[in-house]
């Protein structure tokens, strides 16, 4: 009972601690950039206070970047740490199921074959993400959803379809320069519209997903033990993997294919706050929005004014870490 107690308040204290970071990389990004904004200015533009000098950058440009930076974070975490407990694979992850190449192929055909549809590049992305997920699905498939056939499945469809966008980068090689920051990941130049398209799927499907801990924990005793506890499998695996496919499509139709995020994040919040999923999903998404939104102020203030692309910050801190996550736990 003891050992409960004192394992309990460890899990509140790190849950405390990484909403308290999320809040402070929140309220830095707002704050620091080419012009720099004190306190109480931000507040008083928060609060609608127009005739702010700043008010211009930050409620037009800095807020909505941070607030999908915060989303597309969650998301992205969310559906790793999900498609790591449901497949039982530490390497799963949206981009090793396909759905980010699904959303890269549909978004990389707009940028490049149908630039004047520049305006459907979003959902697009998002259609090409869950076509991919539900072609994966059926593929892996067969008196059941097997875990290791749709990890096969999925590498089998992501490499079609990467394919698919060297063909499309080889064919249109005089417009790659458009589609550049798509393919590394990027948060640059996006605006109140990209806030508008990503909240309805990742604020309620956040929120189910931290609901469904239980579940997840149950599924990791073992099928067999699964069943006789009542839980209903097949349609609880299905629907964990859609959750886990339109938080990542959502997310990956805004920001691009953005790296890393899904993959290590769930191995952090685990070094903090074990394998019990009804607190690893919400520490999931709060060191989502922490990475994401810190990783977001070091691609804007690194080589400021030259801005780089998100992507490439996550790429250089998340394959290190991943190198010493594999040689830690051999």
């Amino acid at each position: 009972m003891r050992s409960t107690n004192q394992l309990l308040k460890k899990r509140s204290a790190w849950l405390l601690t990484l909403l308290m970071m999320a809040l402070l990389t929140l309220t830095a990004s707002l704050s620091i950039g080419a012009v720099k904004v004190n306190p109480m200015d931000m507040i008083s533009i928060l609060t609608g206070h127009k005739d702010v000098d700043a008010y211009s950058i930050i409620w037009n440009i800095r807020l909505p970047r941070v607030l999908i930076a915060a989303l597309v974070g969650m998301g992205l975490a969310l559906s790793g740490t999900i498609l790591q407990g449901v497949l039982q694979n530490p390497m799963a992850d949206p981009h090793v199921i396909g759905i980010s190449s699904g959303a890269g192929v549909a978004g990389i055909g707009i940028l490049l074959a149908l630039p004047e549809y520049g305006h459907l590049l979003v959902p697009a992305a998002f259609a090409g993400a869950v076509i991919a997920a539900l072609i994966i699905y059926m593929l892996g498939w067969k008196n059941g959803m097997v875990p290791v056939r749709l990890i096969l499945s999925g590498v089998a469809v992501s490499a079609f379809l990467n394919s698919g966008i060297s063909a499309l980068l080889t064919f249109y090689s005089d417009r790659v320069e458009g589609a550049l920051s798509f393919m590394v990941g990027s948060l640059s130049a996006k605006s109140w519209p990209h806030v508008e398209v990503l909240w309805p799927y990742i604020l309620p499907g956040a929120i189910a997903a931290c609901l469904c801990g239980r579940w997840i924990n149950i599924m990791l005793l073992g099928e067999a033990t699964a069943i006789s506890l009542g839980l209903r499998l097949e349609w609880v695996r299905v629907f964990l993997l859609t959750l886990a496919s339109l938080l990542a499509a959502a997310a990956v139709s805004v920001a691009g294919l953005l790296g890393f995020v899904g993959l290590i994040i769930p191995h952090l919040a685990r070094l903090m706050i074990g394998n019990d999923y009804r607190w690893l999903l919400p520490c999931s998404a709060l060191l989502g929005i922490v990475v994401l939104e810190t990783s977001d102020l070091i691609s804007r203030m690194l080589f400021s004014p030259v801005e780089l692309p998100v992507g490439i910050i996550m790429g250089a801190i998340g394959a290190p870490f991943f190198l010493y996550l594999l040689r830690s736990k051999r």
